[in-house]
């Protein structure tokens, strides 16, 4: 081993990270558990007449996981509504510590299904860097958007603001932003997502690199669970993180002068897929007609989680103890879409969309293409991922055979079945090109030539160098 190799100091900056926030993750998994997870169905569950017989099912009784993120509000609903009953199925929910746990309980067999973050399904299936070789699957999105980046009160008083702000000036940002870090010793240099291997690493790591700073070299990524983010940037742990909501939202109304919002995920990539609902291959080989009937349950809740007359409702749902525990305002703000980039100067920064968290049916902006809603899945933004997870290095290469490996992760094929029989029509098409206006440095995605659009970006892990002779 060279030991003077950056590669093998970014991966050891990476691990003693992992270990800094080793406690409070420690913490966290004995405070957050599948005892505070809802128990016993409400009056409203018990009345809803089943379409399916449970008795027709190989594996009607189930656990699922779930975070306690705004996220979680399908979840929440299907078990509040009977969605999960209504087609047999008898579902423990088990709240998990963080998005490592409720990848890694599929893994190992102690989940039937759970959310995970987006990248989770395609990088275990590529065996990338921070995650493991399973064969993991996904048929269905939970929901696109609902995520942000959170910044401290230092890099407000720096003179960072909301990217809104900036009138899409990628170059002013990245002065400030490179301002910012070239001023803080190294062991503060330090920014937080929630899983190694995931979209918000890869976010993150995008925005610096279309600022013009690369992330491999300028500062550390660490994980830390969802509820523990707004308390380690209060004793100074990371300048800033990404999460999903409320924990952003938490940071501005429920700790004034812990942080504000820079931007949420849709000014990274607008339409991005957040949370899919995986399971294990050999689950749906075994239990076809089981995974079924969950993933009906699951596209019913999202329905409701997405009509506007019920948002009010959702994000009450989910301030029980037993989903968030988040006060209302917290959680509302992302859920109905009154959303609050927070900031130090008693201004107000409320931004109304349609958009800022999605559940089923897609806004004007983003229902491009027919018969598309949000729980579809689009394997072309497996193959982005795969791009993403070459460009910083944690695979060699995009793999040749990245079209099969994303059909076999994300199984377009199952969901197009299982909503036909709910009558919902589908995208005819596996891909779809990303126009430059989605993504916050105009670069866009092409599903036909990920080594093209990989050697597009001029910041990125392995590029070649230029050397000259004097």
């Amino acid at each position: 081993m060279n030991y003077t190799d950056k590669n093998y100091w970014s991966r050891r900056s990476f691990l003693l990270g992992m270990g800094a926030t080793a406690g409070s993750a420690a913490l966290s998994a004995c405070a957050i558990n599948a005892n505070r997870a809802p128990q016993g169905l409400s009056t409203a569950a018990l009345a809803v007449e089943q379409v399916v017989d449970p008795q027709t099912l190989e594996k009607p009784n189930l656990t699922v996981g779930y975070v306690p993120v705004n996220d979680c509000a399908p979840f929440a609903v299907a078990w509040e509504k009977g969605f999960f009953r209504k087609y047999g199925l008898n579902v423990t929910l088990s709240r998990e510590a963080s998005w490592g746990t409720s990848r890694d309980g599929i893994i190992f067999g102690r989940l039937d299904a759970s959310p995970v973050v987006c990248g989770a399904v395609t990088n275990a299936r590529i065996g990338a860097e921070g995650a493991r070789h399973a064969p993991l699957c996904a048929a269905m999105t939970i929901h696109r958007h609902g995520n942000a980046m959170t910044m401290n009160q230092a890099m407000w008083e720096s003179g960072l603001r909301p990217w809104q702000e900036y009138n899409r000036n990628l170059a002013e940002f990245g002065q400030d932003f490179r301002r910012y870090f070239q001023n803080l010793p190294a062991e503060q240099k330090v920014w937080a997502v929630v899983l190694s291997s995931a979209i918000y690493e890869y976010f993150v790591r995008y925005l610096a690199a279309a600022a013009g700073v690369d992330p491999d070299a300028e500062f550390r990524i660490i994980i830390v669970p969802p509820p523990q983010m707004v308390v380690n940037m209060r004793i100074g742990a990371m300048q800033a993180y990404m999460v999903a909501e409320p924990w952003n939202t938490r940071a501005i109304t429920g700790n004034e002068g812990i942080g504000f919002t820079f931007a949420q995920g849709k000014e990274i990539w607008q339409g991005h897929p957040d949370r899919l609902l995986a399971v294990m291959e050999s689950f749906i080989e075994e239990n076809p007609k089981t995974y079924r009937s969950l993933v009906k349950a699951m596209i019913e809740a999202c329905q409701y989680c997405s009509n506007p007359n019920n948002r009010e409702e959702v994000a009450e749902i989910i301030t029980n103890k037993s989903f968030t525990g988040a006060k209302l305002n917290l959680t509302r703000a992302a859920i109905v879409g009154e959303y609050n980039y927070g900031g130090f100067d008693n201004q107000k920064r409320i931004a109304r969309s349609p958009d800022t968290t999605i559940f089923f049916d897609l806004p004007p902006n983003l229902a491009q293409i027919p018969n598309d809603h949000s729980t579809f899945m689009w394997q072309s933004e497996s193959i982005w991922l795969m791009t993403q997870a070459a460009r910083w290095g944690q695979i060699k290469s995009i793999p040749q055979n990245a079209e099969e490996v994303a059909r076999k992760a994300w199984r377009t094929d199952l969901y197009r079945e299982i909503a036909a029989e709910m009558g919902i029509k589908c995208p005819k098409d596996d891909f779809k090109i990303v126009p430059a206006a989605k993504f916050i440095d105009n670069n866009a995605f092409d599903p036909s030539d990920p080594v093209g659009y990989l050697n597009s970006f001029e910041i990125r892990a392995n590029r070649p160098k230029s050397f000259f002779l004097s």
